[in-house]
């Protein structure tokens, strides 16, 4: 299976480096040196890691063949695809695939169903799960503990605690003067 692991960015000095945006949790592993990277567009690769190191808060990549400025500059915006074994689980226990969630059946911890998992938006500070309800509509659930309180791959559905209003527009709006008596 293959998965997008960065996006190439802007060239970085004259040497052929570039900045690339991460879009795995295993950069260590999926952009090591000597790792082949199919990319899209396809005739732009594959492309082997050289180097990589970390300047300023930002990974740069150099690779083989890439030598100068023009060569890195003519990558931007190439994304990088590794591929991985569709069996493969991440390494930290409660860290999922976003193919492993795709598909998924959300249902509530009462068994109420919501939808199902037709995408996995990665934000800034939090992912959120893009659920297609039954009627057609979406809705999106962030992808926190205290909210998707359980995955199972084996029954494929995730268990979702949605806070009122998330599912509905029964929104409960609690404020301290309600409670002047």
């Amino acid at each position: 299976m293959q998965l997008v692991v960065a996006r190439i960015g802007r060239a970085h000095g004259i040497k052929g480096e570039v900045t690339v945006e991460v879009r795995t949790d295993e950069p260590e592993l999926r952009l090591a040196p000597g790792a082949v990277l199919a990319t899209d567009p396809a005739d732009a690769g594959p492309l082997t890691v050289e180097s990589g190191r970390v300047h300023s808060g930002r990974l740069l990549l150099r690779f083989k063949g890439v030598n100068d400025r023009n060569a890195a500059e003519a990558l931007r915006n190439t994304l990088l695809i590794a591929e991985v074994d569709p069996e493969e689980l991440p390494e930290g226990e409660d860290e999922y695939y976003d193919h492993q969630l795709i598909d998924l059946d959300v249902v509530t911890e009462d068994g109420t169903e919501v939808g199902r998992i037709t995408e996995i938006s990665h934000l800034p500070h939090q992912d959120l799960l893009i659920v297609e309800r039954p009627d057609g509509r979406e809705v999106m659930i962030p992808f926190v503990e205290e909210i998707v309180t359980g995955i199972d791959l084996t029954e494929q559905r995730a268990v979702v605690a949605p806070p009122p209003g998330l599912l509905d527009d029964r929104a409960e709006v609690v404020s301290p003067k309600d409670d002047r008596a």
